[in-house]
């Protein structure tokens, strides 16, 4: 993936690993991380993927792929989903949303185009189209809606850690009690030729990727290739609550 525009900006210290490509921070992070979750600051999340399913059959179609019920999703409603083996460790894990045309799958930057490749695989005669729009399509992280963004701009909202239906936990702490109450968390899916224009329309701080990193673990809230590895099943992690 090629580097966000937004690490021109001042200050700004590239992450690694899996968060390469976008600031870890832009000079001072703990100030970063304040922001952010006061609502004062969007971060740049745009090393993360995606993956467009479009076509009629597209939620029953995946329904029958992954983990998460997706019959009848509504246009705008947020879930996610898991993509697991036979065995039942997770192999792929996504954000999942409809915007009434196509499902946005948002995934860390080195799962888009594996997935989309088996998706692909797995189309047979059914009416759908996959495409890894990882190259169009940039995310923007928030902790709170953004109406400055204007009407019809996609947004995922965290449903964690609320129990869905069907859904069940398996930390001991009461749900009324649980840390991720705490943290809301919105992911806007952005032209990524508009992202520092998107940006600039918010009129907010930028926050580097260390302090949404801060405030999802203090929010117990899992991420793939940092709390799971291969052998990862989605009870350990309580993932069977969202």
């Amino acid at each position: 993936m090629t580097s966000s525009p937004l690490l021109s900006r001042p200050g700004a210290v590239e992450g690694g690993g899996a968060d390469a490509g976008v600031a870890a921070h832009y000079g001072d992070p703990f100030r970063e991380q304040r922001s952010l979750a006061d609502g004062r600051a969007v971060v740049d999340l745009s090393q993360r993927g995606v993956v467009t399913v479009s076509g009629p059959d597209r939620l029953s179609w995946l329904n029958t792929l992954s983990s998460q019920l997706l019959l009848g999703l509504q246009p705008g409603r947020s879930s996610e989903t898991l993509l697991l083996t036979v065995q039942g460790r997770i192999e792929y894990s996504a954000h999942v949303v409809d915007d009434g045309a196509t499902t946005w799958l948002i995934t860390e930057g080195g799962e888009a185009a594996p997935l989309a490749a088996w998706l692909e695989r797995m189309k047979f005669m059914l009416r759908v189209e996959v495409g890894d729009a990882t190259d169009d399509w940039a995310v923007l992280g928030a902790s709170r809606a953004l109406p400055e963004l204007g009407d019809g701009v996609v947004v995922w909202e965290d449903p964690w850690p609320a129990i869905g239906i069907g859904g069940y936990a398996y930390s001991a702490i009461a749900d009324t009690e649980h840390p991720g109450r705490e943290r809301p968390w919105f992911e806007y899916l952005v032209p990524r030729e508009r992202l520092e224009e998107v940006v600039a329309a918010t009129g907010l701080d930028l926050a580097g990727s260390l302090a949404a990193e801060a405030l999802r673990i203090a929010a117990w809230r899992p991420r793939p290739g940092f709390e799971t590895d291969e052998k990862t099943i989605p009870h350990e992690l309580d993932l069977m609550r969202t």
